[in-house]
């Protein structure tokens, strides 16, 4: 098996665990699966430890956009545990949208990311701030189309920034070797890695109370975009192909939320339907069953005469 066809491989495998894993997580957000939490968790563990593995054997340009295939797959397998069809606009939805996440991923650079212990102070401060005034909800609203992009946008800067903090911890101790292992600029980003991965797997449920479509492609579009954006403000990368690569990533993105806006309009998977009012059955004589019910309960209570003398 050749490099290349190696890393495909993994990165389907990671695509599968991270839909899976999404599916999971949305049936503990509307509380079905409580008992699905350890294996939301492992899921997701496994789909990035794949996605980690598969880097080395192939191009980020290759890799990245596969695995937005996660989006494409969590759809039907969303669909799937609800026991419902696919709608003609969640498909174009995801499609847009990873045709437009891909178009952004080709328009920027690939270089991994090293921070200066300054950008990893100045990008700690910002991505908190961002993910509190994203996640000030109020507490009636959180189950709502609004609060889970909203959720799931958060999501995906905790988890784009987390992905950054991984590449500069590793490559700062690979510039280093082990001596600089207890220095600040390999401690500070590795210290960092855990709370906001952690911190996406939680935001990322509490995105799927209202849907999985939505949220997940939120989530799926903001992480890679977080990602480049901290490579074109804090790393020196650049659009590939100088104005037109800048012009050629808005059109993606315009393309990408154009599907978002697609998966949102379809009913969220998940969502309790109202159950149909029973409707009234007729007696033989042709009154309503459920008045006769009523006028005989009414009679029943009724006081007699001779109570009140």
């Amino acid at each position: 098996m050749s490099a290349l066809t190696l890393a495909v491989a993994l990165s389907l495998l990671s695509a599968v665990c991270y839909a899976a894993a999404a599916v999971a997580q949305q049936r503990i957000a509307t509380h079905e699966a409580h008992a699905s939490w350890p294996l939301a968790l492992a899921l997701t563990g496994l789909g990035a430890g794949l996605h980690v593995v598969a880097l080395p054997y192939g191009p980020l340009t290759l890799v990245q956009p596969l695995g937005a295939l996660s989006l494409v797959l969590a759809v039907p397998m969303g669909a799937a545990a609800y026991a419902r069809h696919v709608t003609p606009g969640e498909w174009r939805g995801a499609a847009l949208t990873m045709l437009g996440l891909t178009g952004l991923v080709l328009t920027t650079s690939s270089t991994a990311h090293t921070l200066s212990l300054r950008s990893t102070l100045v990008l700690a401060v910002v991505t908190a701030a961002a993910i509190v005034v994203l996640t000030a909800i109020p507490a009636g609203s959180r189950t709502t189309v609004t609060a889970g992009l909203r959720y799931g946008a958060a999501s995906g800067i905790a988890f784009g920034v987390g992905s950054a903090m991984t590449q500069t911890a590793l490559n700062q101790l690979t510039n280093t070797g082990m001596q600089g292992l207890l220095t600040a600029d390999v401690l500070l980003p590795a210290a960092l890695v855990v709370p906001l991965s952690l911190g996406g797997v939680l935001l990322s449920q509490a995105a799927y109370r209202g849907g999985l479509g939505a949220p997940l492609a939120t989530a799926t579009l903001v992480n890679p975009a977080t990602a480049a954006a901290i490579g074109l403000l804090l790393a020196g990368d650049q659009f590939r192909g100088g104005t037109t690569g800048a012009l050629l990533a808005l059109a993606a993105a315009a393309v990408a939320a154009r599907g978002v806006v697609l998966l949102v309009l379809p009913s969220q998977p998940g969502a309790a339907q109202p159950a149909p009012l029973p409707q009234p059955v007729p007696a033989p004589d042709g009154t309503d069953l459920h008045d006769r019910d009523v006028n005989a309960l009414l009679g029943s209570l009724r006081v007699p005469a001779h109570a009140h003398s």
